[in-house]
């Protein structure tokens, strides 16, 4: 069993979120904000790993010259639709 201080803001909210039938119960809330934690920090570790493989490709010289990059998506780009500058 988990017993936390939301203090009086977070707890009037999770009881309108109740009253309005929007939940069941405040362990439905609760459940629910576990969740989207859970899948925040997924896509933050995500963000993470690309990073550091960014990084280190930075560092190890694995990298294009801005020029070329800006090139190849214009051609790739072209006539699509989208916009060019």
């Amino acid at each position: 069993m988990i017993s936390a201080d939301l203090g009086r803001q977070l707890e009037n909210f999770v009881a309108k979120l109740v009253e309005t039938g929007r939940y069941n119960s405040k362990s439905e809330v609760f459940r629910e904000g576990i969740r989207l934690f859970r899948e925040r920090e997924a896509r933050l570790a995500v963000l993470d790993q690309a990073l550091a493989r960014g990084m280190e490709d930075a560092e190890t010289g694995r990298t294009k010259p801005l020029a070329d990059v800006a090139a190849r998506l214009e051609r790739k780009y072209e006539g699509t639709g989208r916009p060019t500058e």
